[in-house]
């Protein structure tokens, strides 16, 4: 159930942030202006979560949801994919669900700003960041060097690859005479 509700979160937080180089056709017709970049934290939307255990439950799904978004970040992203993952980590910081997580975690992205030059940088940042909160929880800490050995990101090949990957194979061990 909570992990449900993180991808329904990402999901939405990807379909705002496809607005934010520009506005939205009713911000424009009702002139409300530009909408904010999304490249800053801000403002907390969701109420404090007073249950705890709901609390935990979407805490590990949340963390589970970025490092697996971190791993499977590319190696050497463009900058719109860097300024989107920039984006979406401050988005999901004020739309995430608890409240009181979210402006913890708001103190953190000022303090530590999101790295995202590259998949190695991002996950360093977010095992950094993750510690932060373990650190303020008095939880045990990380060893960021397994990072990558404990969020697998599950990579598969797609179809490019698939077939530049095929086409290799069939010109190795024959000859064209």
């Amino acid at each position: 159930m909570i992990l449900a509700a993180a991808v329904t979160i990402f999901i939405f937080i990807l379909f705002v942030a496809s607005f934010r180089n520009g506005q939205t056709a009713t911000a424009k017709s009702q002139g409300l202006g530009s909408t904010k970049h999304f490249n800053e934290p801000g403002a907390a939307i969701a109420p404090k979560l007073g249950n705890e255990t709901a609390k935990a439950e979407l805490g590990r799904a949340a963390w589970k949801v970025l490092h697996t978004t971190f791993a499977r970040f590319p190696d050497k992203p463009t900058q719109d994919e860097s300024e989107a993952l920039r984006s979406y980590i401050h988005l999901f910081q004020r739309l995430y669900p608890c409240g009181d997580c979210a402006s913890h975690f708001g103190e953190l992205l000022k303090k530590f700003p999101p790295q995202v030059s590259s998949r190695s940088a991002a996950a360093a940042w977010g095992c950094h960041v993750h510690n932060q909160v373990n650190k303020r929880l008095k939880k045990d800490m990380f060893d960021c060097a397994n990072i990558g050995d404990f969020y697998d990101c599950g990579c598969a090949k797609d179809e490019k690859e698939e077939k530049d990957s095929k086409i290799k194979d069939k010109g190795k061990g024959k000859r064209n005479h």
